[in-house]
């Protein structure tokens, strides 16, 4: 090296960055809780144990549960570049995280950026003072430019040449500009609500509204009824909500290999896993308290739901038709709830129906999943117990569960049950034709690869699903007053 190169060399300090949340838009500790628990739902017991040794023994605990995908983490762009053009001006890079050091060098082989990298070891915790006091001592007092993002750095920038935030909050970049030292705020992600609200998934909302199915099966529509469905409506959604966050947040790996999954609020990397992980919390204690005012007989079924939905996202759904037969079971449950909330007894006729109808949605769910591992080249469905040539067995499973529901329609109307509520049952059989129309017709749409991932969300966008519903109701209403 020459002496003028040495002297260039000497003259630009070290690049120090920050891995969660700034040069990734996640966090290991919370990325690695996640994984472990989709993988063992004993992990948060032995996690339990391993943060009784430390922090730093923890994230060593999870490093080694996890199973993390480190290519397809959600990487900042612009951090990225920014390491880039420092080491292409002939400066030296360093990661230095809080995070495993197995996570560090993995991450660091990957990006091929860094001249230097340096993690939590499983007994000492590299963050805040620990951090800034390890970076005084490997290169000397305002011997670095640090890049990171959160209150935790303070001290780190504290003793830095110059401070770098990346996406961090106003109460943040407020305390680093009060410490005196030269910084720089970054911003590569504009503060939006609209990632949280995705999250929640409010189009999914729609299945709640069979809540609503008891009170109108019955013909008892008055505003008492209906505002204990709607108490009923609310508490389902937002424990609904609770249990979509959690699903995203187990299914992270495999969503950032779905093409269109990938861009889920949490896989993203557009919401923080910290504020996924308090979300889900949150919305779980409003839904149980807002149940617990309804009565107990719904809270009663709240909590089968919650149970349901749990073992479904972190079992279930890997179990060949077992996770068809529990996501019917879920449609179901809505139906329960909403005879519960209410108090209307559920005829075996409905129940009948829903179990058979909501089996053939929920195979319509998996027929559309292995369309697209199809088109996309894939043996298996990812996350799922099925082959891509299960296909047929499938499809069969969707049409004859759903001729079925129409069957015990047809059946239904054909009983002394109906002159009890309808005046003019005989408009009822247009319905039997109009189901078995719809029911051919969605397994068509998926068998063509047309079809959402999810049947519901489709029917609600769908001009001719949504005629069909049209005329349902209107037969429907035919039949009752007429």
């Amino acid at each position: 090296m020459s002496a003028m190169h040495s002297e260039f060399f000497e003259e630009i300090p070290i690049l120090v960055v920050d891995l969660d949340g700034t040069l990734l838009r996640s966090d290991l500790l919370f990325e690695s809780f996640w994984s472990a628990l989709g993988r063992d739902w004993k992990s948060p017991f032995l996690a339990t144990a391993a943060l009784k040794r430390g922090k730093a023994a923890l994230k060593r605990h999870l490093a080694e549960a996890a199973e993390i995908d480190i290519e397809s983490l959600p990487y900042d762009t612009a951090v990225i570049e920014r390491v880039s053009a420092w080491r292409a001006q002939g400066g030296r890079t360093a990661l230095v995280t809080a995070s495993d050091q197995g996570f560090a060098d993995a991450i660091a082989a990957h990006l091929d950026l860094f001249d230097e990298v340096h993690g939590s070891d499983g007994l000492a915790n590299l963050k805040s003072d620990a951090k800034a006091q390890f970076l005084a001592a490997r290169y000397g007092a305002a011997g670095y430019v640090y890049m990171g993002d959160t209150h935790a750095d303070l001290p780190v920038w504290q003793g830095a040449r110059k401070a770098i935030t990346v996406n961090a909050s106003s109460r943040v970049r407020t305390k680093a500009d009060a410490l005196g030292v030269d910084i720089e705020h970054m911003s590569s992600i504009l503060p939006s609500i609209r990632p949280y609200l995705k999250a929640l998934r409010p189009h999914q909302w729609l299945k709640n509204l069979l809540v609503f199915l008891p009170m109108f099966a019955a013909h008892q529509l008055d505003l008492l009824t209906f505002a204990k469905s709607l108490l009923a409506f609310i508490a389902f959604s937002l424990v609904a909500s609770s249990v979509y966050i959690v699903n995203d947040l187990l299914d992270l790996s495999a969503d950032r290999a779905h093409p269109r999954k990938r861009n889920r609020p949490f896989a993203s990397g557009s919401i923080p896993i910290a504020h996924g992980t308090w979300m889900a919390i949150g919305l779980l204690a409003l839904g149980t308290l807002t149940a617990g005012v309804i009565g107990l007989p719904f809270l009663g079924v709240m909590t089968a739901y919650f149970i349901m939905t749990t073992a479904y996202s972190l079992h279930l759904k890997r179990r060949l038709i077992i996770d068809i037969c529990v996501l019917a079971g879920l449609y179901t449950v809505r139906i329960v709830a909403g005879g519960a909330a209410t108090g209307i007894p559920l005829s075996v006729w409905l129940l009948a129906f829903s179990i058979f109808f909501f089996f053939s949605l929920a195979a319509v769910k998996r027929q559309a999943e292995l369309v697209d591992g199809l088109e996309r080249g894939e043996a298996k469905a990812s996350g799922r117990g099925y082959y891509v040539d299960d296909l047929p067995i499938i499809s069969m499973i969707a049409l004859s569960s759903g001729y079925v529901s129409v069957l015990v329609m047809a059946l239904y109307v054909n009983s002394p049950a109906v002159s009890a509520l309808y005046s003019r049952p005989e408009a009822l059989w247009a319905i039997c034709c109009i189901l078995l129309y719809w029911i051919t017709r969605m397994v068509m749409m998926t068998h063509r690869g047309s079809m959402h991932d999810d049947p519901v969300v489709y029917a609600a966008k769908d001009k001719i699903s949504l005629c069909c519903i049209g005329m349902v109701a209107v037969f429907g209403l035919a039949g009752a007053v007429l």
